[in-house]
């Protein structure tokens, strides 16, 4: 049998192929996996409603969740979906300081807005607002535990 050294385990044989070598992820890679994972999961389910013939009704009536379809509306909604999506590229480019406190704020406003919004809907609709929240809480415990760099001053 063939072995090969560990050297994480000081050393000790292992047999060839038998173990996955763990690579580390950046935190900033796995906040920008988050943002972009709560966003196929955010469109979606969006795009599933439109199976739905009252939401359907309400759209064809100018009307969605109780508000107006108008130039004001899609303007908003348009900016609500723009703030995450740019996150994906935001987790990874942000100075750390910056990108830690606007991972925890946003991925706080926005798991209140997505609970908000679920109320009263339909199970589809509750699960993916379920596990868009998880991964909004992921993207807020990631950036609190931001890993610190030691400085050494002189």
């Amino acid at each position: 049998m063939d072995t090969v050294t560990d050297r994480r385990t000081e050393g000790a044989p292992m047999t060839a192929g038998t173990r996955l070598e763990p690579f580390p992820v950046n935190v900033r890679v796995k906040i920008s996996a988050l943002w972009a994972s709560m966003m196929f999961i955010f469109a979606y389910v969006d795009l599933f409603s439109f199976y739905r013939a009252d939401v359907r009704a309400d759209i064809a009536a100018g009307q969605i969740g109780g508000f107006t379809i108008n130039q004001s509306f899609l303007l908003g909604f348009t900016a609500y979906v723009v703030i995450p999506a740019l996150m994906v590229f935001g987790a990874l480019v942000l100075q750390p300081r910056i990108n830690r406190v606007v991972n925890i704020a946003l991925s706080v406003v926005y798991a209140l807005t997505i609970v908000g919004a679920a109320i009263g809907e339909w199970n589809y609709y509750l699960l993916g607002s379920a596990i868009e929240v998880v991964l909004l809480a992921a993207v807020a415990y990631y950036a609190w535990t931001w890993p610190k760099v030691a400085t050494i001053r002189s």
